[in-house]
This record gives structure tokens, C-alpha cells and sequence, in this order.
């Protein structure tokens, strides 16, 4: 959990549980146990050593010490523990690796907004 971090704000996804489907938090995630399907935080979403998800993940920093399959996009930032293994397509402003951790997929490191070509006087 994140210094500061309220609690009630947490959602959490237990080691021993499974869940399929969608979750939207206007707050924090972390999974501990199994996830199929997508999860969209407003705020961080943690994915604890012994997690595993299998689908999209989505929120402003995202942090990983589990396994991941699909797709992450973090607003901010994406960190991967040196325990993750995470395959498929990513996409942050700000990524950090720690050593050991497996990365095999896309990696697109660019912010939300495109940059607009400048107009053109006739």
C-alpha cells in the first residue's frame, strides 16, 4: 500500500480467490489471487507477488510483483518487482525494472495526448 493511502479506498482481491469479470475502483486495487478479465483503478492498482492476472489492467501508477498476461496501461507510472513476469503490451509515462523481472511484449512510452502538427498559414 502506498504511504498515505486510506484504507477504506483499497480493494482487495485475496490470495486463494479467483475472479472473473470486471472491476471499476474509484479508488486503489490490489490483487493477491487470481483475476480474469480487467480492472480499472482511478487511483494505483497493485499486483502482490503471488497474484496473477490474466486480461487488462488500467490505472495511474501500477506497480507488479506477479504475473501478468495482457495488457497494462498506467496514467503515470508502471513499476515491475524484481518477482514479475508480465507478457503483452504495455504503456506508461514513466517505467521502471527492477532486476530480475521478465518483460516480453510492446512497451509504448508516451503521454495520453498526441502532439498536433502545427497549422499550416495558406
Amino acid at each position: 500500500m502506498a504511504k498515505g493511502e486510506n484504507v477504506k479506498d483499497l480493494n482487495l482481491v485475496g490470495s486463494g480467490t479467483t475472479v472473473e469479470g470486471k472491476i471499476k475502483s474509484k479508488g486503489s486495487v490490489r490483487i493477491d489471487g487470481r483475476l480474469i478479465g480487467e480492472v480499472y483503478a482511478n487511483e494505483n492498482l497493485f499486483v502482490g507477488e503471488g497474484g496473477e492476472v490474466e486480461g487488462t489492467l488500467s490505472g495511474q501508477n501500477i506497480t507488479v510483483g506477479g504475473k501478468v498476461k495482457g495488457s497494462v496501461n498506467a496514467g503515470e507510472k508502471l513499476v515491475f518487482e524484481s518477482k514479475s513476469q508480465v507478457r503483452g503490451e504495455i504503456k506508461a509515462k514513466k517505467l521502471v525494472i527492477d532486476e530480475g523481472a521478465l518483460f516480453d511484449g510492446k512497451c509504448t512510452m508516451a503521454d495520453e495526448k498526441p502532439k498536433q502538427a502545427p497549422e499550416q498559414k495558406s
